[in-house]
C-alpha cells in the first residue's frame, strides 16, 4: 500500500528549535503531495490559529489536528469540536489555581484565556503557541466551548505535577506532558490518533497508508496508530519505544527527509 496521509506534529518534529522549517523543500513537496492525492495533516497540541499562520501559501487547503485532537478543522471546515462541561471546568480552573507553580491557559473554539494577574513573562510565552489569547478578570466566565487545558511548570517538576493532577481531576481530563515544561489536559479519548481516526473514517484511509512523526509524549497514541510511525532522532525515549523507526532530528530537516523517500 502507499502512503495516503501524512501527519506531522510540530515543535521539535517539523519545525527546528528556531521555529522555522524549510519552505521551499515543503513547497515542492506538498506539490507532489497533491499531485498523489496524499493529505497532509498538521496535528500538534497547539492553538489552531497558531497552526495556520506557518503554512501562508498553503494554509486553507490543510487539515488541522489542533489542541491535540480536541479541534480539528479541514480546508477551513470544522470537523470536531471536543466540550468540557462547564461545571467541570470551573472546579478544575479552582483546582488548578491552588497549584503555585503552575501557570493555566484556558483553551477554547473563539480564543484562549488566562488570568488578569498573570505574568507579562508567561503570557508572552503562552503567546507564541496561542495566537489568539485574552486576559480576563473571570476565566471561568469566558463565553467560549472550551475543551482543553494547557499548564505550564518547571521542567523538573513536570512528573510531580502530572502525579498531582492524576489524584486530583485524573476521572475527569488526562494530563499529557508535551515537552519544555508543558502539560495539556486533554478528555480521555481525545488525543492525536482519535484525531486521524476521524479523518480515515472521512477520507476512506486505513492505518497502513498513515506517515506520522513526533517527539513528545502527546504523540504516542498517534505514533501507535500509525504504521509507518517516526520517532524524532531529538524525541524522548517513550516515542522512540512506541514508533517504529527513527527520522533524523527536527534540526537536520528529519522530517523533510522522510518524506522525500516516501514520496
Amino acid at each position: 500500500m502507499g502512503i495516503k496521509l501524512i501527519a506531522v506534529d510540530m515543535d521539535g518534529t517539523f519545525l527546528s528549535e528556531a521555529g522555522n522549517y524549510d519552505r521551499e523543500r515543503f513547497k515542492k513537496q506538498y506539490i507532489k503531495m497533491k499531485e498523489k492525492d496524499i493529505k497532509f495533516v498538521v496535528a500538534s497540541g497547539n492553538q489552531y490559529y497558531q497552526l495556520h499562520s506557518f503554512f501562508p501559501e498553503f494554509a486553507d487547503e490543510l487539515t488541522y489536528v489542533a489542541e491535540n485532537g480536541a479541534y480539528i478543522v479541514s480546508k477551513g471546515i470544522e470537523l470536531f469540536a471536543a466540550e468540557i462541561p462547564r461545571k467541570e471546568t470551573e472546579a478544575i480552573i479552582d483546582k488548578i489555581s491552588e497549584m503555585s507553580a503552575v501557570n493555566m491557559v484556558v483553551c477554547g473554539k473563539k480564543s484562549a484565556y488566562v488570568k488578569m494577574e498573570t505574568s507579562d513573562e508567561f503570557f508572552n510565552y503562552a503567546n507564541r503557541y496561542y495566537h489568539k489569547l485574552l486576559r480576563t478578570a473571570d476565566i471561568k466566565s469566558a463565553d467560549d466551548q472550551i475543551f482543553k487545558f494547557a499548564l505550564n511548570c518547571p521542567v523538573e517538576m513536570v512528573k510531580e505535577v502530572q502525579k498531582e493532577l492524576n489524584n486530583l481531576i485524573g476521572h475527569i481530563l488526562i494530563p499529557t506532558a508535551s515537552g519544555h515544561g508543558d502539560i495539556d489536559l486533554i478528555l480521555p479519548g481525545i488525543n492525536k490518533a482519535h484525531g486521524l481516526t476521524v479523518l480515515q473514517e472521512k477520507w476512506g484511509i486505513s492505518k497502513d497508508e498513515i506517515l506520522a512523526f513526533g517527539d513528545s509524549g502527546n504523540d504516542i497514541e498517534m505514533l501507535a496508530h500509525a504504521y509507518y510511525s517516526y520517532a524524532m532522532e531529538n524525541g524522548s525515549e517513550e516515542v522512540k519505544k512506541t514508533a517504529r523507526f527513527t527520522a533524523p532530528s527536527n534540526n537536520e530537516n528529519g522530517v523533510l527527509e522522510i518524506i522525500d523517500k516516501y514520496i
